[in-house]
């Protein structure tokens, strides 16, 4: 009898646990949905929310359908595929790598991605200019499948250092966030060298083009960043238990039966995948990938089968509301996306830094 209570209380228990991370999930979603409507709403057109919504549902004007579907309606799109990309990976990376600090801008990965696909635009002529130079000039990526193989090359060759690097036993987390330092220092290196020898012209338009903009992609674009973007979920979700096992240390997870090696090694490599091609179209936005999953993580913790899509839907609202943000601050002149995340991520990795200062 007593045993039957006590069982009886652990169910309760854990069904509380888990409605309550339903709870955040849901709550996740509404949030997002609702930021999206406000990204939509956000512009110097003046558009009211019936207009928008008729817009929304195939009605209204021309004007308003233009405005929404052309220029609005793309930009929170990929406002939300990138921060799913961002975020997921840099859970994942957190995850694989036994270290809180782990994303693909603070170990590199997004830089190499950026000289790869800035490599594919300049030198293989794989994107063209649109408008002025200058703050006007914008790219237009005429073959993204180049870019994306370039942009995937050149992260790909940062996660095999920082792979490599976590195979020797006396190698620290901070020892690996040092290297990511030092890998993006290289390839920022690389990209000032690419621009050295550029005209004019191109100097300026893949230095916009570095600044992070989410109005360049198209729905072309977009349609890739959800593809892989979705796979790499799916693959990631599979594997949730094999994550949770890893929480625990690589000897409790092998014990248990996890493939380890082969989980670490296709799980970098889909994250740099998956952050090549989100950097190959929207250009450098740093730091959603450390500061979603530390945010999800005080509400649900460490189980993969809530964190990692908690995660996903936390990076999308960090990027529509930076989005949101660099549209209205100056109005009408729209910041470089990538600038305010790094304002934001930057003082939250100074402070982990700090926290955890004797990370080993």
């Amino acid at each position: 009898m007593l045993h039957s209570l006590q069982a009886k209380e652990k169910a309760l228990e854990y069904n509380q646990y888990i409605r309550a991370k339903w709870i955040v999930l849901v709550t996740l979603i509404i949030v997002l949905l609702a930021i999206c409507v406000l990204s939509i709403s956000v512009g110097s057109s003046g558009l009211s929310i019936p207009e928008i919504l008729k817009a929304l549902f195939g009605q209204g004007t021309v004007r308003s359908k233009t405005i929404i579907w052309n220029l609005r309606m793309p930009r929170v799109a990929a406002g939300i595929g990138v921060g799913i990309a961002l975020a997921m990976t840099g859970c994942i990376m957190q995850n694989t790598l036994r270290n809180p600090l782990a994303s693909a801008s603070t170990l590199g990965v997004t830089q190499g991605a950026s000289f790869g696909a800035a490599f594919a635009i300049v030198q293989l002529g794989a994107g063209v200019q649109i408008g002025n130079a200058g703050a006007a000039a914008a790219i237009a990526v005429t073959n993204p499948y180049m870019v994306t193989i370039c942009a995937f090359l050149g992260g790909i060759a940062t996660t095999a250092v920082i792979l490599g690097l976590s195979r020797i036993g006396n190698v620290t987390p901070s020892t690996m966030i040092l290297a990511g330092v030092a890998l993006s220092s290289l390839f920022t290196g690389a990209t000032t060298l690419i621009q050295y020898f550029a005209d004019d012209v191109l100097i300026s338009t893949i230095v916009y083009w570095t600044f992070g903009s989410l109005g360049r992609a198209g729905w072309r674009e977009i349609a890739l960043i959800f593809l892989f973007s979705g796979l790499a979920f799916l693959y990631f979700i599979f594997n949730r238990w094999n994550y949770n096992a890893m929480e625990s240390g690589t000897p409790t997870a092998k014990s248990l039966g996890v493939p380890v090696d082969s989980l670490i090694l296709i799980s970098m490599i889909v994250c740099s995948l998956v952050s090549a091609v989100s950097v190959a179209f929207v250009g450098c936005i740093n730091f959603i990938g450390l500061i979603a999953p530390h945010i999800t993580r005080r509400f649900v913790g460490n189980d993969y089968r809530f964190l990692i899509p908690c995660s996903a839907l936390a990076g999308a609202v960090l990027m529509i509301a930076a989005d949101i943000v660099s549209r209205m601050l100056v109005s009408p002149t729209i910041l470089p996306i990538g600038a305010l995340t790094s304002f934001l991520g930057a003082p939250l990795f100074l402070y982990m830094i700090i926290k955890k200062g004797n990370i080993k």
